[in-house]
């Protein structure tokens, strides 16, 4: 589950998006409310995880399962 949020965070700082920026793009109303979702404190929706995609540029499995094994 870490590896997880290493990548998002990774693929955020690497497109040159701060926190900050990343809760307004997500409607969300503060820094903090986005960086608990980033450190795993609080679940993304489903819709959460789309916007998240859609702002970074890259598919959902690319961003949350890119190290799970099926």
């Amino acid at each position: 589950m870490r590896k997880l949020f290493e990548n998002l965070r990774r693929l955020r700082t690497e497109a040159g998006i701060t926190c900050e920026q990343m809760a307004e793009y997500m409607g969300l109303e503060t820094k903090s409310a986005y960086s608990k979702k980033e450190l795993g404190q609080t679940r993304f929706t489903l819709a959460e995880a789309r916007k998240v995609s859609e702002i970074l540029g890259k598919s959902i499995e690319d961003i949350f399962y890119a190290d799970e094994v099926s």
